[in-house]
């Protein structure tokens, strides 16, 4: 398979135009060249608008070309608000179609060959870019990656990897959407490209990987993470430190927290709520208190500025989807500008990094090949 893919890299006649000249894609990711990040334009509760401001911003910030995939009169239309906007380096690849939250995701990929989350994919299959964006229907990026850019051998399930800020740094929660039904083994794979990605985009040392549980105890919680808990044990790339119990993803007592997709959404979907029913509470009490509780207030809005920074998602712009064979970041629906931004400055840093490299190693070490037979 990778032979396969870098036959086809070096075979593509298109040539890349990066702000240090000419480079053949082959070379991208060397020194002195810059990493080319596909963004489907037309995906997400506010595109194309947010997803081209976002894009402009990245272009001014990034080391990276960005090439937005989509209705190019449109796109281009909002890319010329921008003042010499061509000096940046943007282009605009054309996709006739979209494929909306509403349409059945596998039916929709397969169907819809020119839309945008699925052109954008084609672009990294082929060696053109080096990672996708889409913050249109998760469901039709995570069909159209696996369809198009394949699993990487031996990975059974890809997985969602939220990074969610906490007082530690970062927990990495997967699978976070993905797959609803998993077994051990799906987990056990999680657990391995999840430590593998938080060792090498945030820097932990031996990620402390926690699954998910209603307890700390070994003998606790459904027989699905009973069965994965000695399995775990038994891994000899993943540090496993034992159970991880729900307060314990936001006090960061864990680097990489396993769960299944069902499961995993559940928890993140809850946290975005509560943030910000908190936020909003918060709010409504300054507003209707006294003078000396709103003077109060005024006198610490810089440390809850830095606070709301450091929690905000919209600085972690996307979660990349693990076990597919390329680089794909799978953003929020109602990302706004700033999340995209976000988004392609971690496409860029997956795409620079050796995570899929070290997956495959870690499969090999693991034995998990001999599995490539079972079902899926």
């Amino acid at each position: 398979m990778v032979a396969e893919k870098e036959k086809r890299r070096l075979r593509c006649p298109i040539f890349l135009q990066g702000r240090g000249g000419s480079f053949p894609s082959g070379q991208r990711g060397q020194k002195g060249f810059l990493m080319k990040i596909a963004v489907d334009a037309m995906g997400g509760d506010f595109a194309p608008e947010q997803i081209v401001f976002g894009a402009l911003r990245a272009a001014k910030t990034i080391d990276c070309e960005i090439v937005l995939v989509g209705n190019e009169a449109r796109l281009r239309s909002l890319l010329d608000k921008e003042r010499d906007w061509e000096k940046l380096p943007i282009t605009v690849h054309p996709a006739s179609e979209v494929i909306g939250m509403d349409e059945h995701p596998a039916d929709a990929v397969r169907q819809k060959k020119d839309s945008s989350v699925v052109v954008a994919t084609r672009l990294v299959r082929d060696g053109v870019c080096d990672a996708v964006i889409s913050a249109g229907s998760t469901g039709a990026a995570v069909t159209a990656a696996q369809l198009i850019l394949k699993r990487i051998r031996g990975i059974k399930r890809p997985a969602i990897a939220t990074p969610i800020p906490t007082p530690k740094g970062v927990t990495l929660l997967l699978d976070s959407g993905a797959n609803v039904d998993s077994k051990p083994l799906h987990l056990l794979q999680s657990a391995l490209m999840g430590s593998i990605y938080s060792e090498l985009i945030f820097g932990a040392e031996e990620p402390r990987v926690g699954l998910l549980n209603i307890g700390e105890e070994e003998t606790k919680g459904d027989e699905l993470v009973k069965e994965t808990y000695p399995l775990l044990q038994s891994m000899t790339t993943v540090n496993f430190v034992g159970n991880a119990e729900g307060r314990d993803v936001p006090k960061g007592n864990f680097d990489v927290v396993v769960c299944d997709g069902f499961v995993g959404n559940v928890v993140l979907k809850f946290g975005e709520g509560l943030a910000k029913t908190i936020g909003r509470l918060v709010k409504d009490e300054v507003k209707g208190s006294g003078f000396f509780t709103k003077l109060g207030a005024f006198l610490i809005k810089p440390a809850l500025m830095r606070l709301a920074k450091k929690l905000d998602v919209t600085e972690y712009g996307g979660a990349p989807l693990l076990g597919v064979d390329g680089c794909c970041i799978i953003s929020h629906g109602s990302s706004n500008a700033k999340a995209i931004c976000s988004a392609i400055r971690v496409a860029n840093d997956f795409a620079r990094s050796k995570v899929l490299d070290r997956i495959r190693d870690a499969i090999v070490k693991e034995e998990m090949l001999r599995n490539d037979v079972e079902e899926n």
